[in-house]
């Protein structure tokens, strides 16, 4: 760089964004089936009637399933429904961590291969056994499998409590009364049943079209309180879940108020967005249209799939975000610090416009320490590109990278998986093989799945977290940790969900930058006890349990 053009650079900003273009960015790369033995594909159901679920799924969850370590994959497939009976049997996936970058499938001896029309999963260890379990969503009854910790998995479903039937979609594992056991989110989309199917015909292309959510009514999301015996009671009434009818997709639970207790933010189809407050007590206040997220900025209803939380900009207080449909841009609200948000504009809304998100999430890519965002975007309307020019059905993958609160677009120079476009939607963030940065996994829609594995997050320095609860949740879900590398200090609050139909690594890493090593790291787990640790050298995973409770 030479003085002159120093010279032309108006601000600190844009001698930032410079600096940023000259660096290598990490490379995402797409690694095939040969080297994964990850042979499976979604089956997407595709009919010529054009019936909704078709288009919706599907998801994936990345968990440890059997305690070695390392994190193993489980996709989620279509099968048995009232309007569609496969030519083939179709199953889910459960595909082990060889620990050498392949995968091998053990579906069938663990026991999870799935039993309906599959949407979704959500993992967690729901009864703090130290193994973790598994809820499917499903249009139809999902499926609740309890980890034996032998590698294989049972159907609890009804003997857990977990009841009724519907289009569930996204699913949460969350403490919201702070008791120490996780409790149950369970968002229902629509009522849909092949005695209420509606077919609609496009007049123009003179073919069978998927309706618009709006010709279906909404349906009441669940909230199960977890009993601490092994089974769940419908808390869903009581706690003002229910209250509340929309279209729900993605939802992610996080502390909008920094009160420790647990909020939730639900994405809507069509229907205003839901952001329920933790009242406490056991009790939700939905305050979507006054937080100033429910309804875009022209006050109409807009398509809401995907969502995440996290502090984008240091200040303390979590942010939302949500993806929308083409023509709707997708939206970054930042916290007011008063219960309600404002929708930010830059190259992140812009970006976007002419896309339909799904999948997504915050992510430290490159470990510097501040949160990216990762969108998988595909169009639902396998006809779009004959009813409105401009717009595809599938789409490009988007990279975002944060520069001190602001979002700018790093797809073109972080692979070429970026130049080419999918019909995706769920995604799941981890780290498949402990190196340190996060890999991708990207479902698509009616295809194979993307395995995207990150080359080059690891040239900056990371610590790697398993945080061990004994008397908070076994999640550990509302942990702040605080770490401190070099000259700064960076806070994360542990949200639970985000993204679409997916589940992530549960394990934190922390970016450090150039740092070797954490100079201090403080986590205040959500029982209100603290851990302090000094001088943790850096490129590690460690274990940190969380402290006795002491006699108040």
């Amino acid at each position: 760089m030479t003085l002159g053009t120093l010279a032309k650079l108006s601000s600190p900003l844009a001698l930032l964004c410079l600096l940023y273009a000259q660096q290598a960015a990490p490379q995402f790369v797409s690694l095939p089936s040969a080297k994964t033995g990850i042979n499976w594909r979604h089956d997407n159901a595709k009919s010529a009637d054009r019936h909704l679920p078709e288009t919706v799924g599907a998801g994936a969850a990345i968990f440890d399933f059997n305690g070695d370590g390392w994190m193993d994959i489980y996709f989620v497939n279509s099968g048995p429904s009232d309007f569609f009976t496969p030519k083939t049997k179709l199953r889910n996936a459960l595909y082990r961590n060889n620990k050498d970058g392949s995968f091998t499938d053990v579906t069938l001896e663990a026991g999870v291969s799935g039993s309906g029309f599959g949407m979704g999963a959500a993992a967690a260890d729901y009864d703090g056994d130290g193994h973790t379990d598994l809820l499917v969503t499903q249009y139809g009854q999902d499926i609740l499998c309890r980890n034996n910790g032998d590698g294989t998995f049972s159907d609890v479903t009804a003997k857990a409590g977990i009841t009724g039937s519907g289009w569930h979609s996204s699913a949460v594992w969350f403490d919201y009364d702070r008791d120490g056991k996780l409790d149950l989110f369970i968002a229902n989309y629509v009522e849909y049943r092949k005695d209420l199917v509606k077919y609609c015909w496009d007049n123009a292309l003179q073919i069978s079209a998927y309706c618009v959510p709006t010709l279906f009514p909404p349906a009441h999301s669940r909230l199960f309180h977890n009993n601490g015996d092994g089974t769940f009671s419908d808390h869903s009434d009581s706690s003002g879940i229910a209250a509340y009818s929309g279209k729900a997709f993605g939802v992610v639970a996080t502390d909008i108020n920094n009160d420790n207790f647990p909020d939730l933010f639900v994405a809507s189809d069509m229907a205003p967005n839901a952001l329920f407050l933790n009242r406490k007590g056991g009790r939700f206040e939905e305050i979507g249209l006054y937080a100033g997220v429910a309804y875009s900025d022209g006050g109409d209803p807009r398509s809401g799939m995907g969502v995440d939380a996290v502090d984008f900009n240091g200040d303390g207080w979590q942010d939302l975000f949500v993806a929308n449909i083409d023509q709707q841009h997708f939206a970054l609200y930042r916290n007011q610090r008063d219960l309600s948000f404002s929708e930010e504009p830059g190259q992140l809304r812009s970006d976007t416009r002419l896309l339909s998100g799904w999948g997504l999430k915050f992510f430290d890519f490159d470990n510097d320490g501040d949160p990216d965002l990762i969108l998988a975007n595909g169009h639902p309307d396998d006809m779009i590109e004959k009813r409105m020019p401009g717009v595809t059905y599938a789409e490009p993958l988007l990279l975002f990278e944060n520069r001190q609160g602001s979002f700018f677009n790093a797809s073109t120079r972080s692979g070429d998986v970026f130049k080419q476009k999918w019909n995706a939607r769920g995604l799941a963030v981890g780290d498949l093989d402990n190196d340190g940065d996060l890999d991708l996994i990207v479902c698509v829609n009616g295809g194979a799945p993307l395995f995207l594995r990150n080359d080059g997050g690891n040239r900056s320095n990371w610590l790697g977290l398993r945080l061990k609860s004994t008397a908070s949740n076994p999640e550990a879900e509302g942990a702040i940790l605080e770490w401190t590398a070099g000259a700064t200090t960076r806070k994360r609050y542990r949200s639970a969900g985000g993204s679409f139909l997916s589940s992530h690594d549960s394990r934190e890493i922390l970016g450090l930058g150039s740092a070797t090593s954490v100079t201090k790291l403080k986590i205040t787990w959500p029982s209100g006890k603290l851990t302090v640790m000094n001088g943790i050298k850096a490129g590690q995973y460690i274990i940190v349990t969380e402290p006795g409770l002491s006699s108040k």
